[in-house]
């Protein structure tokens, strides 16, 4: 066997937090400054996944050293500024030098070897490296050398939302493999005779990987294509959890990162109208919450699952489960979760007919909104911002049939949404078409729902396909109004979600 070329690691020592760049990002929330990454990287013809977690590892100096896409980025949103006026050490100085554990080393058949700087802990941020987050962006293509093996095979021809489906098949996380002794050249079959490799922290980072994976293509294409690929990397996280781990800390990681995608795979679920089975994910995701302890996940479930009542029909449900999330959440310190979860409860009172819980409900959201972010703010909640607050509103609104306010609202949501969230700009446009076309404004309803025909080629989500049928038939006594019959015939040639 030959020796190893893995320079022996260093004493662990901790990483040096990145004060430069926490304070660039000054009052902002770590979601809001990763919109506004993301969309600096827009505007340069760059795409990067960056979110909360990204920029919190930025923060703690977790990573010493961007790749080249958050290089140009970080440059164009602070000019005249170099890498080390932004905190980060030179590129040089932490190319190739050092090793981490055993257990944090990635499998080779998930990511290529990482670069780290000689201290423990401080990661160089090379393409296929242990930083995957932006890296394996299914909308930038990268023509370097350094690019990782798992980019260059799935993503160098993403465009539509059928490849943005097909990209989910290289996330399958790293099954648990075992190494089965022999006789004779076969391997037995002996469970005994079996070496089952732990899960390590590389696949907890593979495991979160994943559901930032899903969530971006959802925000971009919607569920519909992306539910059935996501479930082999759900089947791999509960593999993974089965095969245990040396470390609590990574045990810890493991347990809610399968929690967390047990809610993506199941809010995939939800929106392709596969209700039951969003049912399933959710339980499944508050189950691992109970077993752990983990409020952040039992206040996230429960969230979900409010809103995935709401949706089926039993109102009383909905309040019932966004109160439960409310009693966990009060510990976690994040006034926009609270406010969310305030309007899940509003959306149980709207589908009850009573007006004045919803409008109690809806005075809380608001209040706790105009708090402001916080650090505490889960990174999952980066959707929510003003125009999904208006969106969760309007549809408050509509449920209660104010149709005159629920337009309002449901205009205001789809002029305030980020571009990044085209799923959500063709909802609310959707919701906008519906409830002008109910409130007596039929030409008005079809402009709105010729808007949401020409997002159908990117967004696949049989909710708002749904929806989009239900203004189709309201608007078929009006054909006589201006646009009215022209989106009536686009919409019937409209292609449908299989």
């Amino acid at each position: 066997m030959a020796s190893s070329t893995v320079t022996p690691p260093r004493p662990n020592r901790p990483p040096r937090p990145n004060l430069a760049f926490r304070q660039l990002r000054g009052q902002r929330s770590p979601a809001e400054f990763a919109a506004l990454v993301r969309r600096a990287a827009r505007e340069i013809g760059e795409r990067v996944s960056c979110d909360a977690r990204y920029i919190g590892r930025v923060e703690a100096g977790e990573i010493r050293c961007p790749n080249y896409a958050y290089e140009r980025v970080f440059l164009h949103m602070f000019p005249g500024r170099t890498l080390t006026d932004l905190g980060f050490a030179p590129r040089a100085s932490v190319r190739g030098r050092g090793a981490r554990t055993a257990e944090d080393t990635p499998c080779e058949h998930i990511m290529s070897p990482a670069h780290t700087s000689g201290e423990a802990g401080e990661v160089d941020e090379t393409p296929g490296a242990y930083e995957p987050y932006d890296t394996q962006d299914p909308y930038h293509t990268h023509h370097n050398n350094e690019e990782s093996d798992v980019l260059r095979r799935a993503f160098m021809t993403c465009g539509g939302a059928t490849v943005a489906a097909a990209s989910l098949g290289p996330l399958g996380l790293p099954l648990p493999h075992s190494r089965l002794r022999t006789s004779g050249g076969s391997p037995t079959a002996s469970t005994a005779e079996r070496r089952v490799r732990r899960a390590g922290a590389s696949e907890a980072g593979a495991l979160e990987e994943a559901v930032r994976r899903i969530r971006l293509l959802d925000d971009r294409h919607g569920a519909d294509g992306l539910y059935r690929r996501a479930a082999a990397p759900l089947r791999a996280a509960y593999a993974l959890l089965d095969a245990g781990t040396t470390r609590q800390a990574t045990a810890d990681r493991l347990h809610s990162g399968a929690g967390e995608l047990a809610i993506s795979v199941g809010w995939l679920a939800h929106d392709s109208g596969r209700f039951d089975d969003a049912r399933s994910h959710y339980a499944e995701a508050l189950a691992t919450a109970r077993m752990t302890g983990d409020q952040a996940l039992e206040a996230h479930a429960f969230c979900n699952t409010a809103f995935l009542a709401r949706d089926a029909g039993r109102p009383r449900e909905a309040v019932r489960a966004a109160q439960a999330a409310q009693r966990v959440a009060r510990s976690l310190g994040s006034s926009r979760l609270m406010s969310l979860l305030a309007l899940r409860e509003a959306g149980g009172w709207a589908g009850l007919a009573d007006r004045a819980g919803c409008e109690q409900a809806l005075a809380r959201a608001h209040a706790l909104y105009d708090r402001g972010p916080s650090d505490a703010d889960p990174e999952w909640m980066s959707f929510y911002g003003e125009a999904e607050l208006a969106g969760l509103e309007a549809q408050c609104w509509s449920a209660l049939g104010d149709w005159t306010r629920a337009a309002r609202h449901a205009g205001r949501a789809a002029d305030l949404q980020d571009p990044h969230f085209t799923r959500n700009i063709a909802l609310y446009t959707t919701e906008l078409a519906d409830d002008l076309a109910r409130g007596g404004r039929p030409d008005e309803a079809a402009v709105a729902g010729m808007r949401v025909l020409d997002l159908l080629d990117q967004v696949q989500s049989s909710r708002i396909q749904a929806m989009l049928e239900g203004t189709a038939r309201v608007l078929l006594p009006h054909r006589r109004a201006s646009g009215v019959q022209e989106f009536l015939d686009r919409h019937a040639s409209a292609p449908r979600s299989p």
